[in-house]
């Protein structure tokens, strides 16, 4: 059965947390630059330009908010890792991503997005145990699924699994370009997301 997308109005960006409106419920959406975080909001809300996308890695520079008519939020935030942005820009991000996920109360569910096609770089891995260590709960999800061939997906989806430290269907597998997996996430978004 098909999932409805998540409508989603973009409401603002901000450099702060103090800069964010309250909400009853949010969650957010992190990974490295260029892993499709854009593209993964846009196909979970099944609009083409609701979120900004580009070829470039390192275009979401700033706290970005969806609503949903219900009054649920969604986050976009920067990516880390390799960004076509000044490192005196880049330098601001870790610290504006780490005080919105340690001090972010209405905050249920991290989506740490991983590129399915590469698996968890260094990176990720980082981030992955930073989460961890501060108890933010989390749900890890492999982007560009389609980028994979299918003789090796059941071998990708066993090594992105292992790298994560969880069970294969605790990994959820999504392309956003052919719309796998995205009624799968849209569900556990919609439930995570009832205020």
């Amino acid at each position: 059965m098909s999932v409805p997308p998540l409508q989603l109005t973009f409401v603002m960006s901000g450099t702060r947390l103090s800069d964010l409106p309250d909400s009853p419920v949010e969650v957010a959406f992190v990974g490295r630059s260029n892993v499709g975080k854009s593209s993964l909001i846009n196909a979970v809300a099944n609009r083409k330009q609701l979120a900004r996308v580009s070829k470039t890695p390192g275009r979401t520079q700033l706290i970005n908010l969806f609503t949903l008519p219900n009054g649920a939020t969604v986050v976009d935030l920067p990516g880390y890792g390799f960004a076509a942005v000044p490192t005196r820009e880049k330098a601001k991000w870790g610290p504006m991503i780490e005080s919105y996920l340690l001090g972010r109360e209405a905050l249920v569910v991290l989506l740490l997005l991983v590129d399915g096609e590469i698996g968890p770089t260094k990176l990720d891995l980082q981030m992955l145990n930073w989460v961890q260590e501060n108890e933010i709960p989390y749900l890890i999800v492999a982007t560009k699924a389609d980028k994979v061939r299918p003789s090796k997906l059941a071998g990708r989806q066993q090594q992105v699994a292992r790298a994560c430290m969880l069970e294969e269907r605790d990994v959820f597998w999504a392309s956003a370009s052919k719309g796998t997996g995205i009624d799968r996430l849209r569900g556990h978004l919609l439930d995570l997301l009832k205020v």
